[in-house]
């Protein structure tokens, strides 16, 4: 390999710049699409497997012919992909506790990303959230290291289970057909950062970042593999953010000789080859440096199976989106759910609702909207509202469980003559429009669309059950708790909404807790279990079940 041909593969770039010049004849190593960055709209898994082909056909038709590795955000399912199964967010998974579930659920996404012909994903995220006005904390599992640590177990659904005898550190995939590469990520202290800003400072000891953030990489680190930056991630090394010249050669130089292997560039690949080169040549990067990651990507590359099977497998189209998977993401969704409130008196709790009562309202802006309740990273990086995705909203899952004999009334906003109207037993779905990353950072963390003035106005009417859609811990003011009888955390659900209706009309318990501290107000945050002074509205761990046997307690 020469020298520039070594460089290549150290390239990630994005899919709309990966030319049959940038593939064939320059030989990039790696092609990724960003969040929203899809063949077209609405595209199927043929089409993406059909695209990923096309860009591995060009990289085989270089000098060396060494296949590219596709990578992908697939963080809650094959969220890019129209019709996959999308799995609730990974702080619902922390409520979940479960790890042998998010073992299962790592299996089901390497099947959807597989038969795509995609071999990568950027997951798991491995942050531990410790300030909810941090934008990105719906990709956390918990504020707690050891919670956070118990899940990465989906590593080894996405990549498969390694021998008691596998080499430690060594990469492994258990199978090149239905496994794929995993990715823990995405900095240590990254869910630490100073009022929860994104890319933002981590002010704490050592002994804490060890103990906090760093808690949960060991057990992925140890499957194998190489280093990659995040998205135009040594770019961030200087200011401005988009360096040039000696600026840019800087980001790249520093970046490669702390250990990066691999650089997510993503457009400015040929800049990047150019400069990269420069460096080498003239001394500031070894070149042992430059083999040491070329040989990490390259192993990588031959344990994930391009080389014998660079094309997409065409017999697995059929299980994107499949019912097996999907009815898996309603376990999820249901053993994700929290129960806070039950009754304003516990002798009479509200829940399981009555499945013959005779009118229903249902209420929210979230209540209706497959986009809302799968939230950000979901087809677009920064989510959507409407149906954009292939699924069952909250309103169709409470239709579907209730009689004919029930009416069940709709509306968004209700009016006055609609509440006055009485005779309703009804949920109110509220919460948070989909973010991503930074666009997520916020120190408002109210209800947004008045949420709690609907809450407040129909619940001096109506028995109201509040379902909160939201990827963090909303304030919920003392008066509006006051007035509701019930109280439901729903998280950042995902496509399939009959998981909440499981427990609302008692199909099935609530065994979901908090995966995080929920705060009484704003201005306690930062607020995580063990401070000196932690008066949670709701602590870490807490969490209600209707069907109440003797020996629980939550």
């Amino acid at each position: 390999m020469t020298l520039r041909e070594k460089a290549a593969q150290m390239a990630q770039i994005e899919r709309a710049v990966a030319s049959p010049r940038a593939l064939a004849e320059l030989g990039a190593g790696s092609v990724l699409n960003a969040g929203g960055s899809a063949p077209r709209e609405r595209a199927s898994p043929a089409d993406w497997a059909a695209m990923v082909d096309g860009m591995q056909r060009h990289a085989l038709a270089s000098r060396l012919g060494v296949p590219i590795l596709s990578g992908t955000d697939a963080v809650h399912g094959h969220n890019n992909v129209y019709g996959a199964t999308v799995f609730p967010h990974n702080v619902g998974l922390g409520a979940t506790r479960d790890a042998e579930l998010a073992r299962r659920i790592g299996e089901a996404t390497a099947l959807e990303v597989r038969a795509t012909g995609i071999h990568w994903t950027f997951a798991p995220c491995v942050a531990v959230c410790r300030d909810p006005r941090w934008g990105r904390c719906y990709e956390s599992y918990s504020d707690d290291p050891e919670i956070v640590r118990s899940l990465t177990t989906i590593v080894s659904g996405l990549q498969g289970q390694p021998p008691a005898d596998h080499p430690h550190g060594y990469p492994f995939l258990a199978s090149v057909r239905e496994n794929v590469l995993a990715c823990a990520k995405h900095f240590v202290g990254d869910g630490g950062t100073d009022k929860g800003v994104n890319e933002g400072n981590a002010i704490c000891s050592y002994e804490d970042l060890e103990a906090i953030h760093m808690t949960p990489y060991p057990d992925c680190i140890a499957q194998g593999g190489f280093v990659i930056s995040d998205w135009e991630g040594i770019d961030r090394l200087c200011e401005p953010r988009e360096p040039r010249g000696s600026d840019y050669r800087y980001c790249i130089a520093q970046s490669v000789n702390a250990g990066m292997d691999m650089i997510m560039i993503p457009h400015r690949f040929e800049k990047f080859l150019e400069d990269i080169v420069f460096l080498v040549e003239t001394g500031e990067i070894p070149m042992s440096r430059i083999d040491d990651a070329v040989e990490r990507i390259l192993r990588v590359k031959f344990i994930s199976g391009v080389f014998e099977h660079p094309f997409s497998d065409h017999s697995l189209l059929n299980i994107v989106g499949c019912k097996e998977h999907r009815l898996l993401a309603r376990e999820a969704v249901r053993k994700s759910l929290v129960l806070l409130k039950n009754g304003k008196d516990q002798m009479a709790p509200f829940l399981p609702l009555a499945k013959n009562a005779k009118r229903i309202l249902v209420s929210g802006t979230h209540a209706d909207d497959i986009g809302y309740q799968c939230g950000g990273w979901t087809i677009a990086w920064h989510g959507d509202s409407g149906k954009i995705t292939l699924g069952t909203s909250i309103l169709e899952a409470i239709q579907e469980s209730l009689g004919v004999q029930t009416e069940v009334v709709y509306e968004k906003c209700p009016t006055e003559a609609t509440v006055e109207n009485g005779d309703f037993s009804y949920a109110i779905v509220v919460g948070e429009v989909p973010y991503a990353e930074w666009t997520g950072d916020r120190t408002d963390l109210n209800i947004p669309f008045n949420g709690s003035e609907l809450i407040s106005r129909v619940a001096s009417k109506i028995p109201t059950l509040v379902v909160v859609i939201s990827g963090r811990p909303l304030v919920i003011e003392s008066q509006v708790l006051d007035k509701i009888e019930a109280l439901v955390a729903a998280w950042l659900p995902g496509s399939e909404g009959m998981g909440i209706t499981d427990c609302l009309f008692g199909d099935h318990d609530f065994v979901g807790t908090l995966p995080v501290t929920w705060y009484r107000a704003v201005d306690q945050l930062p607020i995580n279990s063990g401070d000196a002074n932690y008066d949670p509205l709701f602590p870490v761990g807490y969490g209600l079940k209707i069907f109440q046997s003797d020996d629980d307690s939550t």
